[in-house]
């Protein structure tokens, strides 16, 4: 078993890059347990180094994998909140009725369900729209829209506790399949201090790092924004705790692909005054 690592960055990407070296070098491609935390924040979402975006996405595009963009939206669909333009009722809505639709587009992957739909409608189910048995009427706040009820207790004065939300749900996801691909991200909490600023801190039980780390952060990131500008807050940080982050096997980059986003993300710490070699 690896040591705990803490990597904290000034951004998203020197964050997952700096990630992304230590994996590579760790043994096994495993670190257990690891803690990602960066800032650099503004209403639109996360500061990025392109060079690095650019160079995760061309390594996942040649590796048959999803895009950053693709799996950002699993967590927070950017492109449906910008076409509600700025109506939460529309945006809620219109994912909730296209979510059996986005089941459809990969029924293997997404027969568990989605994170986004695990936050705002966390009794439905998801392949049919219908809310589940197992979740009767006025038992969950909001109909199961978890980051709504977080939204409207985000004032002074409310106990922190009550800003958390769950994806991870024992009566579903505990079964006896062989390999649980959903859900990753167990759990979310965020933290409202006294100057204006909200942090939020993110729980996976396991993450592939070069298939999923980097939209997995994007997407936590743009959805702590959403929350932050919907409550009159600033996000200041954003930390996710990993209980074991791999890599590698056949979820790691195709050969020849691997060594050029290396070389590209210690270009970028170096450029950046963040990456002394080797370590």
């Amino acid at each position: 078993m690896s040591k705990p690592i803490l990597i904290d960055q000034p951004n998203l990407s020197l964050a997952w890059a700096e990630a992304f070296l230590a994996v590579r070098q760790a043994r096994g491609h495993t670190i257990s347990p690891l803690m990602v935390s960066f800032t650099g924040f503004d209403e639109d979402g996360p500061f990025e180094d392109k060079d690095i975006r650019g160079a995760v996405d061309t390594a996942l595009v040649g590796s048959d994998y999803q895009t950053v963009q693709t799996v950002a939206n699993t967590i927070f669909p950017q492109v449906l909140w910008r076409r509600a333009k700025g109506d939460r009722a529309v945006f809620y809505q219109s994912y909730k009725e296209s979510l059996p639709d986005y089941v459809a587009l990969d029924t293997h992957k997404n027969r568990r369900g989605l994170y986004f739909g695990r936050l705002i409608a966390y009794g439905l189910d998801h392949r049919t729209g219908i809310p589940l048995k197992n979740y009767p009427p006025g038992s969950i706040a909001e109909d199961g829209n978890q980051i709504e009820v977080i939204i409207s207790k985000c004032v002074k004065g409310v106990q922190k506790m009550k800003l958390q939300a769950s994806v991870f749900d024992p009566s579903r996801d505990h079964v006896n399949d062989a390999r649980l691909s959903f859900p990753c991200l167990q759990h979310i909490s965020f933290i409202r201090c006294n100057d204006g600023t909200i942090s939020m801190n993110a729980f996976y039980a396991t993450q592939q790092l070069f298939m999923k780390g980097y939209g997995n952060f994007l997407g936590l990131a743009r959805l702590a924004c959403f929350v932050a500008v919907e409550s009159g807050l600033v996000v200041d940080r954003l930390s996710c705790f990993i209980g074991m982050e791999k890599m590698e096997s056949q979820y790691g980059p195709k050969k020849g692909l691997g060594e050029p986003l290396a070389e590209a993300c210690e270009q970028a710490l170096e450029k950046a005054g963040l990456f002394a070699g080797g370590a």
